[in-house]
């Protein structure tokens, strides 16, 4: 089961299916994907990471929640802990993954930070919790300045998947 969140103005929760069209928009959004592997994903694309994300809740305990405006409940994006199994090392790979992403209309509002402590806290809460790592463009401040913002420091560069990448960890 997926754990809710609330704060002021967000709620945090498990994606259903008929979250599905909201969240493959954002994927569409060009300003969205620009850091994160620079091209629109497509529905197949979009669906296919929707189920993983289902799938890690069911067996890993942790997953991404999707982000809704309390007001009228709109899907803004997404944000949480992961396993993607990336390849780049056990520095990297063993240690839960976060993540976070809004959509076009969603960001520069605060949004972002509200969501990403909500979600560090309820992980930092758990026994498993705490350690986590974040992969980012290093070209996306914005990115970049929220991790700093949560203690994730830089530990090497790398390349994924043809683009260069910043690992960041964050040890508690």
């Amino acid at each position: 089961m997926v754990p809710m969140i609330e704060t002021e103005r967000l709620i945090l929760r498990g994606m259903e299916r008929a979250d599905f069209p909201a969240f493959a928009e954002i994927w569409r959004e060009p300003e969205v994907v620009r850091f994160i592997g620079g091209k629109p994903r497509s529905d197949s694309e979009s669906w296919g990471a929707f189920l993983r994300n289902a799938g890690s809740w069911v067996l890993e305990g942790i997953g991404q929640w999707g982000v809704y405006r309390r007001s009228d409940a709109a899907l803004l994006g997404c944000t949480g802990f992961f396993h993607a199994r990336r390849g780049l090392g056990p520095d990297f790979d063993d240690v839960p993954e976060a993540g976070w992403v809004l959509g076009t209309a969603a960001q520069g509002q605060g949004y972002g930070p509200e969501a990403v402590a909500a979600a560090h806290g309820w992980f930092d809460a758990q026994p498993f919790g705490g350690t986590s790592s974040a992969m980012i463009d290093p070209a996306h401040q914005v990115s970049l300045a929220l991790a700093a913002k949560f203690g994730y420091l830089r530990t090497r560069e790398t390349e994924f998947g043809g683009d260069a990448v910043q690992l960041l960890a964050r040890l508690c």
